[in-house]
């Protein structure tokens, strides 16, 4: 049984509490929560039974904690994970795993030390379209791939914002393109390899925060490919689409719905007889805003820690999309086309002002 302990208990603490606390993870238990602010771990604590702690040496000093869901704003992570390390317990990391390069090693440095695993959440890779589409790649009926576009249209209005201070500030949240967008650029880069170069713009439409709610962007992939990012959350009244297309010289399929959840087409040259129950069977996963792999996701967090298995998204894996992120507001900020790898000079992501 791995026993976890809940770092943050702001707004997606709701999903990962309930998978642990209701015992939905075979081989997982949830010991306990923490967060600094008292009200939000009670309510936790008490609707799952466990403790709450509100001091984050208090929380760690358990030895009844194996592995730490860290949910905590993403410019404070380097320190938090720093601190789960030296304890001796396992990290999973909501995306992004940091605002800053020099983080993310420090953080991947640390765990490697300490001998512990350190997980990125990215849970959309295990939605069953997402796997299906994978599958196709991996069986290379693509053919040489062509564009990749991801596209992200959903709603986040000024109440949504005014949630936490920390919101929408480049020094612990950034944008769309850090927060909402994050998954989706992690599929891109997933399904079509690594960046060349990238070219971007934002702005902020329609709201009151730091970062931008609203940004496109153009990639140059190693294999010859192109790529398209478009992400805002000023769409409204309501969220519109969190989508994948994926088009190649043998075939096109694109995962949509709100959150990369339903295939919404699936075409292939060369058809098969599996292709009728991929349409008819996986096309889409049950609703939920935070996508739909959290739970599939856990599993495999589980199994790694029992059967000592390699992480599908560790700490490297995660860096790579955080780099190519960071590349993206380094063009915001030049207007200039960026290439990947370099350093960052004028992004101001997860610096203090």
């Amino acid at each position: 049984m791995i026993r976890f302990g809940l770092l943050g208990c702001g707004r997606i603490a709701r999903r990962h509490s309930d998978l642990l606390g209701d015992n939905r993870i075979e081989g997982a238990a949830l010991a306990a929560v923490c967060d600094l602010v008292r009200t939000r771990a009670d309510a936790v604590a008490a609707k799952f039974g466990v403790a709450a702690h509100y001091d984050i040496d208090d929380f760690l000093a358990r030895r009844d904690i194996d592995a730490v869901a860290l949910l905590t704003p993403s410019g404070m992570r380097r320190e938090h994970v720093i601190a789960c390390a030296k304890a001796g317990k396992h990290v999973v990391v909501e995306k992004p795993m940091a605002l800053r390069l020099q983080d993310a090693d420090d953080m991947i440095r640390a765990c490697d030390e300490a001998g512990v695993k350190l997980f990125i959440v990215k849970q959309n890779r295990f939605n069953v379209p997402v796997v299906k589409a994978r599958e196709a790649l991996e069986a290379g009926r693509f053919g040489k791939l062509v564009l990749g576009t991801v596209r992200v249209r959903w709603c986040r209005d000024q109440a949504y914002y005014d949630q936490d201070s920390w919101r929408g500030t480049w020094a612990y949240d950034g944008g769309v393109l850090t927060n909402q967008a994050s998954h989706y650029i992690d599929l891109l880069e997933w399904f079509f390899g690594d960046v060349i170069s990238v070219h971007a713009r934002a702005t902020t439409a329609l709201v009151r925060i730091e970062a931008e709610d609203t940004a496109v962007a153009t990639l140059k992939f190693k294999n010859g490919a192109l790529g398209v990012i478009e992400a805002t959350t000023a769409t409204r009244p309501t969220d519109l689409e969190g989508s994948l297309s994926i088009l190649g010289e043998k075939g096109v399929v694109e995962v949509a719905g709100l959150a990369v959840n339903q295939i919404r087409h699936w075409r292939f040259v060369d058809e098969l007889p599996s292709d009728k129950d991929v349409i008819e069977k996986f096309s889409i996963n049950p609703p939920n805003v935070y996508g739909f792999g959290h739970q599939a996701y856990y599993q495999h967090v589980v199994d790694c820690l029992v059967n000592q298995r390699a992480a599908l998204v560790d700490g490297l894996e995660g860096r790579k999309s955080l780099e190519l992120i960071s590349a993206l507001y380094e063009s915001i900020e030049t207007g200039q086309e960026v290439a990947l790898r370099f350093t960052p000079r004028l992004g101001r992501l997860g610096v203090v002002s």
